[in-house]
């Protein structure tokens, strides 16, 4: 972010993005954290709490941007920096290790610290397989949303950017409270599968919603992408895969599943975008990206319907101990 605020010639800020996209395994290591100091069977509403974090993020981190950049556009970059090595002295100097030196993977594995090489973890067990494809099929569909919601509010509905924002602003505000509030009571009562399935099939409803030409059905539509908890209650569901010393790795190689999202997505979306928005205009189906999504969605769903247990929600009823390895699933199953 320092190296974006100082640019002054274009070379430097793709040298700035460069290494921005390095570090950006903050995200891997808090999720691994939370997966070492949370209890399996709370590990979705954690989750859940950092997903809120994330919105609230998504709200303020504009918000700031604006007011700052409307003195300098260079200084928003020189804020943003001035939050990462905040974020960093507090993991520094404030956050404690999560686990003992005695439970830390003895050695690293370079042949596995790659995005090929992690995939040996998420093939481990043919669950966690299953929840990864889902995962890459709902990171590939989110995509739709930084790429097209702003061009398509303006060509659908002609709205000012001002009016834009403050959708935003909404639907972060509204997906900040869900999942600080209602992640952990929604899978205490209804078990981290059904919790998954129920999420999955409401975000298939709300992005066809999206993908109507009516503005207050778009707002609607927008509120129930809102609601879902799905990627909390699928992260909780793979980090009981794997042991206590393969969370890193694991949440890493989701890392690299999203990242190979965020290079297909895009261009899948935006093409798809130009050609129902321009030479097929005539058919109405300027909301084909929305559709496209919701169809991938629906995909994930089916998908996880079929690769995960109902032993879950019997763990979560109480009737078992947490599972935690793979060997204790399939001791549970029998």
């Amino acid at each position: 972010h320092a190296r974006f605020g100082a640019s002054a010639i274009i070379a430097w800020l793709f040298a700035g993005r460069i290494l921005s996209g390095i570090a950006t395994s903050n995200m891997s290591a808090a999720g691994a954290y939370i997966a070492d100091v949370t209890p399996p069977e709370k590990r979705a509403a954690t989750f859940g709490l950092l997903g809120s974090a994330f919105g609230l993020g998504f709200v303020l981190g504009p918000a700031i941007g604006g007011v700052v950049g409307n003195v300098n556009p260079r200084y928003t970059f020189w804020a943003a920096a001035a939050f990462a090595l905040l974020n960093t002295l507090y993991g520094l100097f404030v956050l404690p290790e999560s686990l003992p030196r005695e439970r830390r993977t003895p050695h690293l594995e370079w042949k596995r610290a790659n995005p090929l090489g992690s995939l040996q973890l998420l093939r481990s067990h043919h669950e966690l397989w299953g929840l990864t494809w889902v995962n890459f099929i709902t990171y590939l569909a989110h995509e739709v949303f930084p790429n097209i919601w702003v061009i398509y509010c303006i060509a659908a509905f002609g709205w000012s950017t001002g009016s834009i924002g403050l959708t935003l602003a909404l639907v972060g505000t509204v997906s900040a409270i869900n999942q600080a509030t209602m992640v952990g009571r929604v899978v205490k009562r209804l078990g981290e599968r059904r919790t998954l399935l129920a999420s999955l099939a409401i975000a298939v409803a709300g992005l066809a919603l999206l993908g109507s030409n009516n503005g207050y059905v778009f707002l609607f539509g927008a509120m129930l992408i809102s609601l879902p908890m799905y990627q909390a209650s699928s992260q909780a569901l793979m980090t009981r895969r794997v042991g206590a010393h393969s969370q890193g790795e694991l949440q890493g190689a989701l890392g690299s599943i999203r990242g190979i999202s965020m290079l297909i997505g895009p261009s899948l979306f935006t093409l798809t975008f130009a050609q129902f928005a321009g030479a097929w205009r005539h058919t109405g189906l300027i909301g084909a990206p929305w559709f496209l999504a919701a169809l991938l969605y629906a995909v994930s769903l089916v998908i996880a319907w079929r690769v995960t247990s109902r032993v879950d929600d019997v763990v979560l009823a109480g009737l078992h101990g947490p599972i935690e390895r793979d060997e204790t699933f399939y001791a549970v199953n029998e």
